[in-house]
């Protein structure tokens, strides 16, 4: 794209035209960028819309679209979530979603953009790419882009990291991805570690065949996820309707057999969920689920050797006691049984010594990097 100099217009999302340019303009830019999977368009635009995404309630926002010659060449959205500001006694933005080509002055537009507005707001630091809430898409990757991103990851072309830089953004936070061989035979150490836990009898590991199954389990899961996570980064605590929303969401794409529990007493006290890698499936379904985009997802889902992890969680006063280990166990085999070969451990945290420790432990390798960026605003 030639140089644009003094010609580049930020125009606010206002209707729902310019909504539909915003959600479908990244299928644009990467439309031959090889490892590039679409999102789910149908919950892009519940996500995008103030009626059915209730963090729009407690946060201040702006979307944004930059034209060049009436032609739309980038987006952008600003964030102030008013609770995590709160709860951390910061002022806060954050910036996300941004598009843009391999220029500069686009790049600054949209980014000078979010910063006015943030700093008439009142804000002294803007953070991203983030969302509203830490199970939305965050960091840009720095690292891995041979591979195929999961479901809930971005996926940006290298440039985006110099033309943050350029406009003096650095690093707020970096997070790691491992990718983790499934053994053809249970550790030796996992097998001890495992058998001992249950011979003392302590703990029970609830496991699931079907959807009906999971679902008592679901709001009890994100009740603990919100306890095991309120101390990390950007952490937005859920409140009873975000989980029971967000259960709704996701519950249908949950593989049963992935999600393990365990409990102490009827005392849910760990869970990790993993599912079979979709990204195959999106990318043939081209974002849509309808009329026949569930199929592909679903025939992907069963073809794929990738078994991605979501999230999991231990009750504090539980940890370090080998929760992780039955867990881990229980779904190691059955990975084997599904003939999956390796797992992508999903975004932690680089400062995270004692889980990545767990994940070298079972022989994984850092193959992707995540950064969240941060800019101070005088």
């Amino acid at each position: 794209m030639p140089q644009t100099k003094n010609t580049i217009e930020i125009r606010e999302v206002k209707s729902r035209k310019d909504l539909k340019k915003f959600i479908f303009l990244p299928d644009k830019m990467h439309q031959n960028h090889p490892n590039w999977v679409p999102p789910i368009y149908s919950q892009e635009w519940q996500y995008f819309n103030p009626k059915k995404n209730r963090a729009f309630l407690y946060s201040d926002y702006t979307i944004a679209l930059a034209y060049f010659d009436n032609k739309v060449v980038g987006r952008i959205m600003g964030i102030i979530n008013k609770r995590v500001n709160e709860s951390t006694n910061e002022r806060n933005a954050r910036f996300g979603y941004l598009e843009c080509p391999d220029n500069q002055e686009i790049a600054h537009a949209l980014l000078s953009y979010i910063e006015c507005w943030a700093k008439e707001k009142g804000m002294t630091k803007i953070v991203g790419p983030m969302g509203f809430n830490n199970q939305d898409p965050q960091g840009f990757m720095i690292q891995g882009f041979e591979h195929t991103p999961t479901i809930s990851t971005n996926f940006n072309f290298e440039f985006i990291n110099r033309l943050l830089a350029n406009e003096h953004y650095s690093k707020d936070a970096d997070y790691v991805v491992y990718k983790i061989d499934i053994p053809n035979e249970m550790p030796e150490f996992y097998e001890k570690i495992y058998n001992r836990m249950i011979e003392r009898g302590y703990y029970e590991v609830a496991e699931f065949n079907r959807r009906k199954q999971l679902k008592p389990y679901i709001i009890p899961i994100l009740e603990l996820m919100n306890d095991c996570f309120k101390d990390l980064y950007g952490y937005q605590p859920l409140d009873y309707i975000d989980m029971n929303n967000m259960g709704k969401r996701f519950i249908r794409f949950l593989d049963p057999r992935f999600v393990k529990v365990v409990k102490k007493d009827d005392q849910l006290i760990g869970f990790n969920i993993a599912m079979p890698n979709l990204s195959e499936g999106l990318r043939k379904a081209k974002g849509r689920l309808l009329p026949f985009g569930i199929l592909h997802i679903v025939i992907e889902a069963r073809r794929t050797r990738q078994l991605d992890t979501l999230l999991g969680g231990i009750n504090e006063d539980y940890r370090g006691r080998g929760i992780d280990v039955m867990m881990g166990y229980k779904t190691i085999l059955e990975a084997q049984k599904a003939g999956f070969k390796f797992a992508d451990s999903h975004l932690e945290l680089e400062e995270n010594t004692k889980v990545r420790a767990e994940m070298e432990r079972l022989g994984g390798e850092v193959y992707k990097r995540y950064r969240i960026y941060k800019k101070y605003l005088h």
